[in-house]
């Protein structure tokens, strides 16, 4: 992604009174203040994190990548795993991958997820959030973790 403005829809309050002309938390008289695509990736990341309900963040090769990644001493985890930013000057769009757990009720985890990531974002950068997109890939079920483990390390050869 690049640090070009946004192509998402204007907000809803394009009545507002505040100016068209650059007004905005992140542009003053004394300089203007940049936001990069991993802050705003990382923040989105974190909150949908904080959401419980979610299992993970990005698709299948993501997650396994991420744990080869995690076995390695001193390797952490990418805290924007499973997140795409569209950074603009006063706007941002965020696109995530998750994994949810079984017997969540989908819906309104996508709407907890939202409200935490477009509150995380907007309070931490400045920005607007114009959108969050939510992709579900998959569903964790409880135990088939520890079943592919049992299978690996306890079959009879």
């Amino acid at each position: 992604m690049t640090n070009t403005a946004t192509t998402a829809k204007p907000s809803s309050n394009s009545n507002s009174a505040a100016p068209a002309s650059g007004n905005s938390a992140l542009a003053s008289a004394q300089g203007v203040t940049t936001i990069a695509d991993t802050v705003v990736q990382k923040v989105a990341g974190l909150a949908t994190r904080e959401i419980t309900g979610v299992h993970a963040l990005g698709g299948g090769a993501v997650r396994a990548f991420n744990a080869l990644r995690e076995r390695i001493p001193g390797a952490t985890a990418s805290a924007g795993q499973g997140v795409s930013v569209e950074v603009g000057e006063r706007q941002a769009a965020v696109d995530l991958q998750i994994v949810v757990e079984y017997g969540v009720a989908i819906a309104d985890l996508a709407k907890s997820v939202r409200r935490n990531v477009i509150g995380a974002v907007e309070q931490m950068t400045g920005l607007e959030v114009v959108e969050v997109n939510i992709n579900v890939s998959d569903v964790h079920i409880p135990g088939d973790d520890d079943a592919d483990e049992h299978n690996e390390s306890g079959r009879v050869q």
